[in-house]
């Protein structure tokens, strides 16, 4: 006889064989019952490694697939893939009737197996040394073959700028040269999906991600934006890096973990097509919600127009403009000064160098 004390009654059998795998509670705790070939087994329904709920997952073979981050535990016993010493508890069961019965206690422990931290967790501290400016290209383009990138074009002339006048560090990031995944919306999943650095980063040593996350979260001061206008909005790849970048805000709402301060962005936006104050927009809404502050004037802009579709005057027009030049340097000295304000590094000052939303003088 089945004591009711030590014992829980999770219902008729047939409930359990409708589907491969079922989550269910013995009392509070999450179990996970599988059903295959003819027989039953029952683990711990929380993997060990961020507490995905491993009854929602999917059976592979014999192992259980939790839906968060794909880490696998086998079905019966709880134990992880061969090579790999993560388990859940195993539990005991017996079939009395038609009816499921689940030990309470488990029969066996769960294991979360030493796991080296990702060098990106390491605490935030600045290294001394001069202001630091990253440069990020969202064009997307054919490296073989390459053609003018107008955005591309200033932000190198602010990169140089930085370097040659400023005397910073600079380092620039294409985005087309990086290989990187899509975000896999982990966070759609449950809120405490979303991890730091990003799961993908964790568990793909080829996403170079990291390369991105690096300098915004741990190498920089100042991160200069580029993009085209694409279709009224900025560069695909832009997104694609936002949408990865969700896990850096997201640390905010879930640790109280602020990963950037005192870091400063501007944005360089060039296009044939209008639309400029959108991306722009777009650009300074997401980047403040990262934790970036903005110099006066943060962006410096160009565009063509809807109807102008003579693109190749739109490049020379870009590539003879020292105006636009000009706006380019004084954007990235605009951010450099708000760097060294924040940093403690120099005074307020009480001058600012002309801004001028396109970089373009009034004639």
């Amino acid at each position: 006889m089945l004591q009711p004390d030590e014992w829980q009654d999770l219902g008729d059998i047939e409930n359990f064989k409708k589907q491969p795998l079922t989550e269910a509670f013995v009392g509070k705790k999450k179990v996970a019952v599988s059903f295959q070939d003819g027989k039953f087994g029952v683990v711990s329904g929380t993997c060990v490694h961020v507490g995905g709920p491993l009854g929602q997952g999917r059976l592979k073979g014999d192992y259980i697939v939790c839906p968060w981050h794909q880490w696998t535990y086998h079905r019966i016993t709880g134990l992880g893939e061969p090579g790999y010493e993560d388990t859940v508890p195993q539990y005991e069961f017996e079939i009395k009737g038609d009816h499921l019965w689940v030990r309470k206690d488990p029969l066996t422990k769960g294991n979360r197996a030493p796991h080296p931290s990702h060098p990106l967790t390491r605490p935030l501290q600045r290294k001394e040394g001069p202001i630091r400016v990253v440069g990020i290209s969202t064009t997307v383009m054919d490296r073989k073959n390459p053609r003018p990138s107008t955005s591309e074009v200033l932000l190198q002339v602010a990169l140089d700028h930085a370097a040659s006048q400023l005397r910073c560090e600079t380092k620039l990031i294409q985005l087309d040269e990086l290989k990187f995944r899509n975000c896999e919306g982990y966070y759609s999943k449950s809120a405490r999906a979303c991890t730091w650095p990003c799961s993908i980063t964790q568990m793909d040593p080829a996403d170079e991600m990291e390369k991105v996350y690096e300098a915004l979260v741990h190498w920089g001061d100042v991160v200069m934006l580029a993009t085209p206008i694409r279709w009224g909005a900025a560069s695909s790849l832009y997104f694609k890096m936002a949408e990865r970048l969700n896990c850096v805000q997201n640390q905010i709402t879930l640790e109280n973990k602020v990963l950037i301060r005192n870091k400063v962005a501007s944005f360089i936006i060039t296009g044939g097509q209008d639309n400029i104050q959108a991306v722009a927009g777009q650009l300074l809404m997401f980047f403040s919600e990262l934790g970036f502050y903005f110099p006066q004037f943060p962006f410096i802009a160009h565009s063509r127009g809807w109807s102008a579709e003579d693109m190749e005057h739109n490049v020379d027009e870009v590539l003879k403009s020292e105006e636009l030049r000009e706006g380019a340097r004084a954007l990235v000295s605009r951010a450099v000064e708000l760097a060294l304000q924040r940093l403690g590094l120099k005074q307020v000052i009480d001058q600012t160098e002309r801004g001028g939303r396109k970089a373009h003088r009034l004639v």
